[in-house]
């Protein structure tokens, strides 16, 4: 049987199982539509399951060359495992959401940095689906290039796949589609009409193509901030080559000052924890603001801040610490709502300050869901100007080129300590999780050769961060 023979068998299976609808419909889109496709039934039929795979595999696939198969959820994953077992090529799943428990992945499978994956899909009208799901498997390192679809209702969604760099090949137009149904009558030729009428009047919108901010240079991500700090710190980053912030988690202000005058050259941002120095001073900050004039690297005060509104603005300006006074950004948490920030931006209607957001944590066992992440991201966009980025440990957390994603918990090998917290190596938040800028505590400051290690850190995590942008990933 001839290809064109076997596609008219496939469309008249799919009218006969109710798979082809005519009426009044809306797709993910919006868009009305006369037409509807529906292919979620195809799992009580699996001779049509096991043509529809059959004829993607042989006409669509035979000859490209690629590692994986990866189904847009949840309609196209049964055709995907039947592909994936046809092509005896492994399969990937995407989760529409991460877990908030286990590995918390996006992307379910075993897979290597750069191998290829080929997208399936039932039926496209914008592509929003498809460019989701190859958003999420080009954050994990894949390279993803090309879709096989069944149905391409023809308004605008291979040119969205397109200009986001995704060919898509189809087994139907639905031109093609409606004139097997007419021809075979299985609807009259007013309908067909009234179809074609609507193809050629009603489109898509544009989908925007995506933009990865990991894979730009953090001189070009300068244009893109809007907050102050954010700018500073990825001019102090692209100036000094250094990505490395320093914790100074130190209860002696001498031995503060006196460790970053070792490390000041190496380190783009040193983050304090103010309320652990035991004899603070206004002389201590009077030399921290020295150095960090000096050296050219702001300044961190970690303080995680989560009382309500009113509170919050206390502890950020007043007390002995006059903790606005000195430092150039602080930590703050979403947990108490949208009044942190507005208590944080009324005391910095300067404009020359910056908050790190934190929606995410290294330690083991965290109570942070994926919901909260994102409820913390939601809210930190209605502050354009005050947030410098996040305190994260993925790269799928936020997509702003313009913010600064500052990952603590490295150290050179990965291990964990006695108190829950994790660490991770430079390659892995660099290159695999996004991360910025990265926070190394012990690693530097209880080594016997501060100096020596910071430049160690430095130089590796720049290699890193050289790497992610040239795109040359191993």
């Amino acid at each position: 049987m001839d290809y064109n023979k076997q596609l008219e068998n496939l469309a008249l299976n799919l009218f006969k199982i109710d798979a082809v609808k005519f009426g009044e419909f809306t797709t993910k889109s919006g868009i009305k539509t006369p037409v509807y496709f529906d292919l979620r039934v195809i799992v009580s039929y699996p001779v049509v399951m096991e043509l529809i795979s059959h004829l993607l595999f042989e006409f669509l696939l035979k000859t490209s060359e690629y590692d994986y198969f990866c189904g847009v959820p949840y309609t196209a994953l049964p055709i995907a495992t039947l592909l994936s077992v046809e092509a005896k090529k492994s399969m990937l799943m995407r989760r529409k959401e991460a877990k908030s428990y286990g590995t918390k992945k996006v992307i379910e499978g075993h897979y290597k940095l750069n191998q290829k994956c080929i997208i399936v899909e039932d039926v496209v009208t914008s592509g929003s689906s498809v460019l989701e799901t190859v958003k999420d498997l080009r954050n994990e390192g894949l390279i993803v290039e090309e879709a096989v679809i069944i149905l391409d209702r023809e308004q605008g969604g291979k040119q969205n796949l397109e200009a986001n760099n995704v060919s898509m090949r189809s087994l139907f137009t639905m031109s093609k589609l409606i004139e097997i149904l007419v021809n075979n009558n299985c609807i009259t030729e007013q309908v067909g009409k009234e179809v074609k009428s609507y193809l050629n009047n009603i489109h898509a919108p544009a989908v925007v193509p995506s933009v990865n901010r990991v894979n730009i240079p953090f001189e070009k991500r300068i244009e893109l901030s809007t907050n102050s700090i954010a700018k500073q710190l990825f001019n102090i980053m692209a100036t000094k080559k250094t990505n490395l912030c320093l914790s100074v988690d130190l209860t002696s202000s001498t031995k503060i000052i006196d460790l970053l005058e070792k490390v000041g050259e190496h380190i783009c941002l040193v983050k304090t924890h103010i309320d652990i120095i035991e004899d603070f001073s206004d002389n201590f900050i009077m030399q921290l603001k020295q150095l960090g004039t000096k050296f050219n690297f702001l300044i961190l005060e970690d303080r995680k801040f989560a009382d309500i509104g009113n509170t919050v603005s206390l502890q950020y300006s007043k007390g002995i610490y006059k903790i606005s006074e000195w430092a150039d950004c602080v930590t703050a948490h979403s947990l108490s709502g949208e009044g942190i920030l507005k208590a944080l931006n009324t005391c910095t209607n300067t404009g020359s300050k910056g908050v790190f957001f934190l929606a995410e944590m290294s330690s083991e066992g965290n109570l942070i869901t994926h919901e909260y992440t994102e409820a913390t991201v939601r809210m930190a966009a209605k502050y354009p100007d005050l947030i410098t980025g996040f305190v994260c440990q993925k790269k799928e957390t936020f997509s702003n080129p313009g913010l600064i994603q500052l990952t603590p918990g490295v150290q050179l090998d990965s291990l964990k300590d006695d108190f829950g917290q994790v660490y991770n190596t430079p390659e892995k938040v660099v290159l695999e999780n996004g991360a910025d800028v990265v926070v190394v505590g012990r690693g530097i400051v209880a080594s016997k050769n501060p100096e020596a290690q910071a430049a160690i850190y430095k130089d590796t995590l720049w290699k890193c961060y050289m790497k992610r942008v040239s795109g040359k990933l191993e």
